[in-house]
């Protein structure tokens, strides 16, 4: 933890600040269908175009009902169509390494996860997607998954800002303004960035490589359908493969990795994702990556104080998420560059820190920020392997996601998600005063505290009871590569994950199974829907609600306090529900570390 470091961490703190301003107040101009922007000559005849092709009627709003129906229809038809890309790959164009069709749970478990934002992987990229698949399949799905979570969050600030109304927006015209104005312009700049960064952007067939010196690697034995050969007592049967030749890999991918970041996707191209030289060419590359992460999800704060009239409840929001982000970072940080002490037994340097998992081109500064940027956004890049943190490196992108990533979190995801919280605290501050609880002059009645449980009450049912079932099931422990403590982290942070729409993993964790896929995508889809509902519902209900004035025990939503006692509410929700199986996970596991137990 140098000098340089601190730099570099406070370099990209200044950067995350300074953008949150301009990109709040355009985004203020995209979210309003009246709204003028200076692409308004080029894409406003494209965006009257689209509404007539649909069928849409640009200046007729929906109430939260219909504005849920619109989006639920929406990422039905969407995801179909990407279950059919990928089950019919073979069959399709723009394939020339000649891949086959997805397996049904796979193409299940993929159509889900890139309709939710998720992104979770349990294949392997390069080795599995055709150019066609990645371009149309997924990278399009990032577009419009990102587009649905910033237009879910613009519908529920205008639930909280409006009042006496029983509209909350159009969702069609929310989805096309977000895309054509915002999403596709800066990704078509960014992708050109990445592309003289070095990135490919290409449809060559891939390259074969001749090895100068070949080498012989041991790898597990499988038999004739491709399943991994065990022996008698479970354990793996190893063979030895001499490689004397290297793939190397083509395809568009500099245009699917700027979708990947600024809508806080996460599904790399290749399996390695932001750890391969190709997807994540440089420091610089790097650095915009990560800004591309949080950028949207903070000047939505933004945008939350401008169309609420009240700026300063707009930057008490981002505070509390700035605290919670910052906290992450440092225990991450400090838990890598402390290191593993039985490594040090073995006589590894102490600054060394843990290097496990992590490339040298970026050091554990850059590994510990990206680990806990990418899960304070509901995002599943990564630079480094998770699976190799130290215990409590590897808490800290867990409980981000615990927390129902609104620290920043995804594109609209990450807002939406701590309004639920903001409502909450509210909710807490009123008994404390022993008065009806109000936010921004509504009063909170007992509707909306039953929509802000629901939302979390099925995020904690599907984290904790996919866990526990899969702990329990021979489907569920064969596929882990650790034991212990260890082995329980890798599935509770699988279904966490997936809940929590990121997409990362402790890749020891062999997700590709008929059990595993089917019931990570039910944990993604009630993840996702099982809490944009209740929201929307929510949304509904505040925009009819009257505005009264302030009175002397109205708690007041933009101080020091109310910043404290929102991080206090998400820290205690979280802890309160996730505590006894952080427990037996990576807490336990690292007094196991310091007794010299590794998993």
């Amino acid at each position: 933890m140098n000098a340089h470091q601190w730099l570099e961490l406070a370099v990209y703190i200044a950067a995350l600040v300074l953008v949150t301003r301009p990109l709040g107040l355009y985004l203020n101009h995209v979210l309003n269908p009246a709204g003028r922007t200076w692409l308004d000559p080029v894409l406003r005849p494209l965006e009257k175009l689209t509404y007539r092709v649909l069928g849409v009627d640009a200046t007729k709003e929906h109430d939260w009902k219909q504005y849920a129906f619109a989006m639920l229809i929406f990422s039905l038809v969407s995801c179909l169509f990407t279950y059919a890309i990928l089950r019919l790959q073979n069959f399709l164009p723009l394939n020339p390494q000649h891949f086959g069709a997805l397996s049904s749970h796979l193409a299940f478990n993929t159509a889900v996860s890139f309709t939710t934002n998720t992104n979770w992987q349990s294949y392997g990229g390069e080795n599995t997607m055709s150019y066609l698949s990645q371009m149309v399949a997924l990278a399009i799905h990032n577009f419009f998954s990102a587009a649905v979570g910033i237009a879910i969050a613009a519908a529920l600030v205008r639930g909280i800002a409006r009042h006496t109304a029983q509209t909350i927006g159009n969702f069609w015209v929310d989805l096309t303004r977000i895309m054509y104005y915002l999403l596709l312009p800066i990704c078509l700049v960014l992708a050109l960035f990445f592309v003289s960064q070095g990135m490919i952007q290409n449809f060559k067939p891939y390259t074969t490589a001749k090895l100068i010196e070949p080498q012989t690697v041991s790898v597990q034995k499988t038999d004739a359908s491709g399943k991994p050969v065990v022996d008698a007592k479970g354990g793996p049967v190893m063979e030895n493969q001499t490689l004397d030749t290297q793939t190397i890999v083509q395809g568009p991918m500099a245009s699917q990795i700027a979708i990947k970041m600024l809508g806080t996707n996460g599904g790399g191209y290749t399996n390695a994702n932001a750890a391969h030289p190709f997807e994540n060419p440089t420091p610089l590359s790097n650095f915009l990556q990560m800004l591309a992460l949080l950028c949207i999800g903070s000047a939505l704060t933004y945008h939350l104080g401008r169309e609420t009239k009240n700026q300063k409840h707009g930057w008490a929001v981002w505070s509390a998420m700035f605290a919670m982000f910052l906290a992450g970072v440092l225990v991450c940080w400090w838990a890598e560059a402390k290191g593993n002490p039985i490594h040090q037994q073995l006589g590894v340097a102490v600054a060394d820190g843990n290097m496990e998992g992590k490339e040298v081109r970026f050091g554990i500064l850059d590994s510990a920020l990206f680990a806990t940027v990418t899960t304070d956004a509901s995002c599943g890049a990564v630079n480094s392997m998770h699976d190799s943190f130290t215990p409590l490196g590897g808490l800290v992108p867990l409980f981000n996601i615990q927390t129902g990533e609104v620290i920043f979190g995804g594109v609209g995801a990450g807002l939406y998600g701590m309004l639920i919280f903001v409502v909450l605290t509210v909710f807490i501050a009123g008994l404390m005063v022993g008065r009806t609880p109000e936010y921004l002059g509504k009063k909170i009645e007992a509707y909306d505290v039953k929509m802000v449980l629901l939302a979390f009450v099925i995020l904690a049912f599907i984290i904790l009871g996919f866990t526990a079932w899969a702990s329990v099931s021979n489907w569920g422990t064969s596929s882990l590569a650790n034991q212990g403590p260890h082995g329980l982290s890798e599935m509770l942070y699988a279904y966490t994950s997936g809940a929590g729409n990121n997409g990362s993993a402790f890749a020891g964790l062999n997700a590709n199974t008929p059990w595993y896929d089917t019931t990570l995508g039910v944990d993604m889809l009630l993840g996702r829907f099982g809490m944009i509902v209740p929201l929307l519902a929510l949304a509904g209900s505040l925009a009819r609600k009257k505005i009264v004035p302030a009175g002397a025990g109205t708690f007041p939503v933009t101080g020091l306090t109310f910043v404290v006692l929102l991080v206090g509410t998400v820290i205690l929700v979280g802890a309160l529900t996730f505590l006894p199986a952080l427990t037996l996970g990576p807490i336990v596991e690292h007094f196991l570390m310091l007794k010299g137990n590794l998993f």
